[in-house]
């Protein structure tokens, strides 16, 4: 009998690790300012996959009047409308129990895919809440990362795409790379039209963290690595790939 999943434990901070660093949030700014250049109207329809604590949401209340989180934590629902707009609509459900006659212009899935326990079903229902010019902005952290490399090397990880006991306590399925990623759309109803990386990543996210509150690593260094990674997206810290609706 398959374990009832407790979505308000995942995604809280263990005794060895933290769900989520000062970098994470760094890298929703990064994330947003590559998918800039595809948003067009801020009265289209735009719904978030999953809001962590908000930092996210807040940062599409700049971008869209109309929007809509589905999250499958009560806490982290309570925790985010606190934080928005009485504007931004909220669904406590998971995606799998979620159903909407509405259709979106803009779906935002960020650092969630890896959570999911049944991805490509998930992806099939968003192909059906995309609307007909619509996209999926699909975002996961990257099994390629140096960081990750590093990790292997040192032997704390057996290889790239492992998924770490901590990173399983935190509700991760599996860690992508660029191929793998692309696969999981494959059948699902949707086509990639575009596909990259987002901030060249040699550091761990505690590193990184440690190193911005000291100032040894500057802004400027900081988007160097955002630039970088525009050249080398397989070594970066997350991959995306911009999807829309298969042609029938």
């Amino acid at each position: 009998m398959k374990q009832k999943r407790d979505y308000n434990k995942e995604y809280k901070d263990t005794s060895d690790h933290k769900y989520a660093y000062h970098f994470d949030n760094l890298m929703r700014r990064y994330m947003m300012q590559t998918f800039t250049p595809y948003i067009k109207n801020n009265k289209s329809r735009a719904l978030e996959m999953g809001c962590f604590k908000g930092e996210f949401t807040e940062i599409l209340t700049t971008y869209f009047d109309n929007i809509t989180v589905i999250e499958a934590s009560d806490e982290l629902v309570a925790y985010t409308k606190k934080r928005v707009s009485k504007k931004v609509k909220f669904v406590c459900s998971t995606f799998e129990a979620y159903s909407s006659k509405e259709k979106f212009d803009y779906i935002f899935l960020m650092h969630t895919l890896e959570h999911l326990d049944n991805p490509k079903e998930v992806l099939q229902k968003v192909s059906s809440w995309l609307s007909d010019d619509g996209a999926l902005y699909l975002v996961c952290p990257n099994a390629n990362a140096p960081s990750r490399q590093i990790a292997v090397k040192m032997g704390l990880i057996s290889h790239n795409a492992a998924v770490t006991l901590s990173e399983k306590e935190h509700g991760h399925r599996k860690t992508y790379s660029l191929d793998t990623l692309e696969e999981e759309v494959t059948h699902t109803g949707l086509t990639v039209t575009n596909r990259g990386g987002i901030f060249f990543k040699p550091l761990a996210n505690f590193q990184f963290d440690k190193l911005i509150n000291t100032k040894i690593l500057t802004q400027a260094f900081l988007d160097g690595c955002y630039k970088l990674g525009m050249a080398y997206p397989d070594l970066c810290a997350s991959i995306y790939l911009v999807c829309k609706k298969e042609n029938k």
